[in-house]
C-alpha cells in the first residue's frame, strides 16, 4: 500500500487515517481515485454531500461525495461513496452480507479490524482491474464475505463456496490467531493473508474456470495439477501427514499448498499479491536496494508494479529479493522474527509466473457466475 499525501496541505497520510494530523482536514478514500483525499462538506448543503478539499490556488471539483454508511453510523470505515450511487455503502462494505452480533462489543472491534483488511484487499484488486471501484446502480463486484462468529455447538470454518468468502470472526483475535498459526505449524498468518487466500479461490472460478476464451483451465492444470482430484480427502491426508513430497520447497510456495491444487492456486494467488503490495509500498518511499557486496551503480529504484514499470515478470523477481532481504533485515534489527518467511524457488516462481500471466491477460468479460469450487476448512498456511 503506498503512502498518500494530503492533497490540502501534503501531510503523509497511511490508509487508514481519517483526519491529517497536521492541518485537520477530514479525510476519506475515494474508490472512483484510489487515493485518499482530504474533503470538507460543502457549503450550505444540509444532505451530508461532500467534495475535494483543494488549496485555494486550485479549482475546486464538481464530484460529490457521500461518507460510507458505516462511517456516519458505525466509524468503521473510511470510504466515500459518489453522491449518484444508490447504495449507503461504499464499494467495499457492500461485498460484505453478513455481520456477526455487533452488539457484543468484541464483535464490533473483530469486526472493524476485518474491515480494515479487506479495503487493502479491495484496493490491491482494483489496482490490478480485478474488481470495479464504481459499479453500476449501487451493485457491488466481487466477491461476497460473510463474517461469523461461532455460538455454542456450532463450528465456523474458513473458506470459499460459490462466490461466497467465510471467515470466523475470531481471526481477528491476535491471542486466537497466534494459537492456531502455532497449532498448525505456520510462520505466518493474518487477516490480509486469509482474505488474500480466499479471494484466490473466488478469482480461480472467474479466471481460470470461466475466463476468456473457455478459461485457462489445461494450462492450470499442467502447472498445479488436476484440481478434480477429492477435496476433502486431499485435506484429510494432509492434516493427517503433512505436506507431501517432503522436499515441497521444490515447488510450493508453502506446505499448505501442496494440499491440493485449488489450495496451491489460492497460496500462490495470496503470495502474488503481498509481492506486488510491498513492491508498491516501497516505490511509494523511492527505494532503492543494494544487496552487501553488490555493485550500487546497478541499483534501481524499486518500481509500482501498479503503474505499468514492470509488466515483465522477471524483472518483478529480481528487485522483489534484495527488497524482502532488506525487509528480514530490518525486523531482525527490531529483534523480531522475519516478515518475509519464504524462499522462492524455481518451481514456485514458475507457478507466481502463471499468476501473474493470469492477471493481466484480457479479462474484462470473464464471467462471474458459474463458480463451483467450494472449499471449507479451518483454513491452514495462508501465504
Amino acid at each position: 500500500m503506498k503512502t498518500f499525501r494530503c492533497d490540502h496541505c501534503g501531510h503523509p497520510l497511511f490508509f487508514e487515517n481519517v483526519q491529517c494530523l497536521q492541518c485537520g482536514s477530514s479525510l476519506a478514500f475515494l474508490p472512483d481515485r484510489l487515493a485518499l483525499c482530504a474533503v470538507e462538506p460543502i457549503p450550505g448543503d444540509d444532505t451530508g454531500l461532500w467534495r475535494r478539499k483543494l488549496p485555494r490556488r486550485r479549482k475546486v471539483e464538481g464530484r460529490h461525495y457521500r461518507l460510507c454508511h458505516n462511517h456516519t453510523e458505525k466509524q468503521a470505515c473510511n470510504f466515500a461513496v459518489p453522491a449518484e450511487d444508490p447504495n449507503p455503502l461504499c464499494v467495499s462494505c457492500r461485498q460484505t452480507r453478513i455481520l456477526p452480533d455487533l452488539s457484543i462489543p468484541q464483535n464490533h472491534e473483530r469486526w472493524y479490524r476485518i474491515e480494515v483488511a479487506k479495503r487493502r484487499l479491495f484496493y490491491t484488486l482494483a489496482k490490478l482491474g480485478l474488481v470495479a471501484v464504481n459499479p453500476p446502480n449501487g451493485e457491488r463486484d466481487g466477491p461476497v464475505f460473510e463474517f461469523l462468529a461461532e455460538l455454542p455447538g456450532q463450528t465456523i470454518l474458513t473458506g470459499h463456496c460459490e462466490g461466497v468468502i467465510t471467515l470466523n470472526v475470531a481471526e481477528a483475535d491476535d491471542t486466537e490467531r497466534v494459537r492456531r498459526r502455532l497449532a498448525l505449524h505456520e510462520p505466518y498468518r493474518t487477516l490480509l493473508g486469509h482474505l488474500r487466500h480466499e479471494s484466490g479461490h473466488y478469482y480461480w472460478d472467474r479466471l481460470i474456470l470461466n475466463g476468456v476464451n473457455g478459461g485457462r483451465i489445461d494450462a492450470f492444470r499442467e502447472m498445479f495439477g488436476d484440481e478434480r482430484a477429492d477435496y476433502s480427502q486431499a485435506l484429510d491426508a494432509y492434516y493427517a501427514a503433512g505436506a507431501a513430497p517432503s522436499n515441497w520447497q521444490a515447488g510450493y510456495v508453502s506446505a499448505y499448498a501442496t494440499s491440493h491444487p485449488w489450495e496451491d492456486w489460492a497460496e500462490t494467488w495470496a503470495h502474488y499479491l503481498h509481492m506486488v503490495d510491498l513492491m508498491e509500498t516501497a516505490a511509494s518511499y523511492s527505494t532503492r536496494v543494494v544487496v552487501p557486496g553488490s555493485d550500487a551503480d546497478d541499483a534501481e529504484e524499486v518500481a509500482n508494479p501498479f503503474e505499468g514499470h514492470i509488466k515483465d515478470f522477471d524483472q518483478l523477481v529480481e528487485q522483489w529479493v534484495p527488497l524482502t532481504l532488506l525487509l528480514n533485515s530490518l525486523n531482525r534489527s527490531l529483534g523480531q522474527d522475519d516478515a518475509y518467511p519464504f524462499a522462492l524457488t524455481a518451481g514456485a516462481l514458475r507457478k507466481l509466473r502463471f499468476v501473474h500471466d493470469t492477471i493481466h491477460a484480457p479479462h474484462e468479460s470473464a464471467a462471474s457466475g458459474g463458480t463451483s469450487s467450494c472449499q471449507s476448512r479451518d483454513a491452514a498456511s495462508r501465504t
